[in-house]
């Protein structure tokens, strides 16, 4: 369980298990487009309308700053390590390597988890704006509805099924030419990004950003919840990590995709957000197909299915990338046995991995049969920053103390003291003792300055890119990620709980079992061909 692999191993022993490699056709450009696609049509056109309506008002584009800082933050973490182990597990494979199996495998499920309901979601929000684009204001039109089922699982959306098969179908043939599709519509979709911005600020009044109820209605707490809800929005650019194997210069392409997108991307999801919120007082912005609503209200009927169109090709540009991420992620965790092997099969002929993105491709097809988007959005959010959250920590651990060769106790006694400060801020910050948040906020702050000093990472001339002014964005990330965590409702802790339980147990009943057998086999193959 707590067996760390090396990066040598990750990138040569443990991918042969996948037969045939997949296919070097990648460069920075094909990233930066499949990190934006990615993004865009997930975040703004799904959570944008709910978090203005009910949770941030129109201080929704600083919650997207603040959610776009710690998700940057994060990307500078996945940035380093995907360059010094650059296969196409991203967070499973640089967990693995730094705090052992389970470790990795509890991430990776985790990561699992969020891609397909995030996707699910994603596909039921394609059917609303499709309706929207074909004249139609009811967004359930195309669904059906059964009675006997409880509320919130009873609006079966074929159309959403019907697309994730489609794309499911496309993936299966071929990685570049999957990219080339994202990278057209990619870019009608940033044209089309530049449409709505300047229309929201042509046509929309500075004084709906403070009537009714000031800027910020819901306060600051309002924001900071809201910045854990748009959280969702940032699904997409870890997902370029994945494509490590796929890129014909990871060392430079890498950095340039993660980072670039990311900017970008947050750019405009605050242009955006705002143009919405300009265009209309926050309570009257509907929580689904928000945009193309709002345009209709200022008398641009035409434009509202136009809105509705263009939000449908960006739905399926992010749909392309975090549909290409899910199946790699499990091609990799099925290379280490602790799912079935078959998963981690490439297909010879067309360089990807079939089964993984067969298998995925149906499951998130059928949740997207039933899943209300408001059900997933918190459980989504809620894994997503665990995983960024551990990725951070195994940065510090990995460059303090398997590259720097310190003694692991002080590097783990400082992330310790780092998470029980964040959570000291985080729950002094709930419970609006202001006396708390300035304590527990100074003690992460000393507590970093402190390690820095104490600890000195040595070894950095090794490093083809490393995260700037460590441990600091790191030691942010951390912080950034269980404050964010902190704001989300109950409900969804317990439904995280009950998933952490299943894995756990999953892992304990099979994968620790399996994976032990396959490094058995494995030797004794290696033994035998070494003799």
């Amino acid at each position: 369980m707590l067996a760390t692999w090396t990066p040598d191993q990750e990138l040569n022993q443990v991918r042969l298990r996948s037969g045939a490699d997949m296919k070097r056709k990648l460069q920075w450009y094909d990233l930066i487009a499949l990190g934006v696609g990615g993004m865009l049509g997930v975040g703004v056109f799904v959570t944008t309308g709910l978090v203005a309506h009910s949770i941030a008002g129109p201080s929704v584009f600083i919650s997207y700053i603040i959610a776009g800082v710690s998700a940057l933050l994060s990307s500078l973490c996945y940035t380093e390590f995907s360059v010094q182990i650059p296969v196409a597990g991203g967070a499973f494979s640089y967990l693995r390597v730094t705090f052992g199996e389970f470790v990795g495998y509890f991430a990776g499920a985790n990561i699992l988890m969020e891609y397909v309901l995030s996707n699910a979601a994603v596909a039921r929000s394609f059917t609303d704006y499709l309706c929207r684009t074909l004249g139609e204001n009811d967004p359930n039109c195309w669904r059906i509805e059964v009675e006997e089922l409880m509320k919130g699982y009873n609006m079966l959306d074929f159309p959403a099924v019907a697309l994730v098969l489609l794309l499911t179908l496309c993936l299966c043939h071929s990685t570049k030419q999957s990219s080339i599709l994202n990278l057209i519509m990619t870019v009608f979709h940033v044209v089309f990004f530049g449409f709505i911005i300047i229309a929201g600020f042509y046509k929309g009044s500075g004084k709906n950003l403070v009537r009714p109820g000031g800027l910020a209605p819901f306060g600051v707490k309002g924001v900071l919840k809201g910045a854990a809800k748009v959280y969702f929005s940032y699904i997409g650019y870890d997902s370029v990590s994945t494509m490590a194997e796929e890129i014909q210069n990871p060392s430079k392409s890498l950095p340039v995709g993660i980072v670039g997108s990311m900017l970008i991307v947050s750019l405009l999801y605050c242009l955006m957000a705002l143009s919405l919120c300009i265009m209309a007082p926050y309570n009257e912005i509907p929580k689904v197909a928000s945009f193309s609503v709002v345009f209709e209200k200022i008398g641009w009927g035409w434009a509202s299915n136009l809105v509705g169109a263009g939000a449908s090709l960006g739905i399926v540009a992010s749909l392309v990338v975090a549909m290409l991420g899910q199946a790699r992620y499990l091609c990799v965790i099925a290379r280490s046995h602790l799912v079935p092997s078959w998963l981690a099969k490439v297909h010879p002929s067309t360089g990807t991995p079939l089964n993984a993105t067969l298998f995925l491709g149906i499951c998130t097809a059928l949740i997207a049969l039933f899943t209300e988007l408001e059900i997933v959005f918190d459980m989504i959010s809620l894994g997503t920053l665990m995983v960024f959250y551990l990725v951070a920590n195994a940065l510090i651990y990995r460059r303090h103390v398997i590259t720097s060769c310190h003694r692991p106790l002080p590097t783990l006694l400082f992330l310790i003291l780092l998470s029980f400060a964040s959570l000291g801020f985080s729950i002094s910050w709930k419970l609006d003792k202001w006396w708390g948040s300035a304590l527990f906020s100074c003690l992460a702050a000393v507590a970093t300055a402190s390690f820095h000093h104490m600890v000195p990472f040595c070894g950095g001339g090794d490093l083809q890119w490393s995260v700037p002014l460590m441990p600091w964005p790191a030691s942010a990330s951390i912080f950034l990620s269980v404050f964010l965590m902190s704001t989300l409702n109950v409900m969804s802790f317990q439904r995280f709980g009950i998933w952490a339980c299943v894995i756990s147990l999953f892992y304990v009943l099979y994968g620790v079992h399996s994976s032990y057998e396959a490094e058995e086999m494995e030797k004794e193959v290696w033994e035998r061909t070494g003799s």
